[in-house]
């Protein structure tokens, strides 16, 4: 198909693929002759992919370009591939070494869950300096809900996985399948928790205790 076929089917400008190109995120077209190439449904599928990680997922072009060279590289393999995407996530990495005793709380609930992690998790540091930021506010009470996040996070996480797994036996399916569940997996479910954040304020309003004034004794 030519660049005009492929900006209409893809919703994307004829000179934005020619930039994506150059920048390494989209497989050149094929020569098919003199001044002439021709695109194909390959890049019809890498189109989209580039789009929602840059549209919808946030992600620089530069991020997104080590992203796609994980998605493109044979031998790298599926864990390598979502840590590429993690380390893309803005915010991925602690903006600060985060305190011995967050590190600590968190490290406790990551061992109480019995979840099996690299030293080098990045999520490790960075949910302790979370952690480290409420206390600076002069609040503990995260740390008592850390095992409830964990629990939520560990469903989420096999929600993602799960669109994994199916395609396990397609090597660059599984990796785009891992790239697209983890970079708009957290644009998902940062948008259902807004939502369910309103539902649950409105339907459990917190009760103010008052004292009932007493009743008057007969004089």
């Amino acid at each position: 198909m030519r660049i005009s076929e492929l900006a209409e089917r893809s919703g994307t400008a004829p000179a934005t693929i020619k930039f994506y190109v150059r920048e390494g995120l989209l497989p050149p077209a094929e020569k098919t002759g003199y001044n002439q190439v021709s695109y194909g449904e390959e890049h019809v599928r890498r189109l989209h992919l580039v789009r929602a990680l840059v549209d919808v997922g946030g992600l620089p072009i530069a991020r997104v370009r080590a992203v796609v060279a994980a998605v493109d590289d044979p031998g790298t393999g599926l864990p390598e591939v979502m840590g590429a995407a993690q380390r893309a996530l803005p915010g991925h990495a602690a903006p600060w070494e985060p305190s011995a005793p967050s590190l600590a709380a968190v490290e406790h609930v990551v061992r109480s869950m019995g979840w099996e992690v690299e030293d080098g998790n990045p999520g490790l540091p960075q949910a302790a300096a979370v952690l480290d930021s409420w206390v600076a506010l002069g609040r503990k009470d995260l740390f008592d809900s850390l095992g409830e996040y964990a629990r939520a996070a560990e469903v989420v996480a096999r929600a993602d996985l799960a669109r994994v797994w199916p395609d396990a036996a397609d090597r660059d399916r599984s990796a785009e399948t891992v790239v697209v569940g983890t970079v708009l997996g957290d644009a998902l479910v940062a948008g259902l928790r807004r939502i369910a954040q309103e539902h649950v304020a409105r339907v459990t309003r917190p009760v103010h205790q008052t004292s009932s004034p007493s009743a008057e004794e007969p004089s």
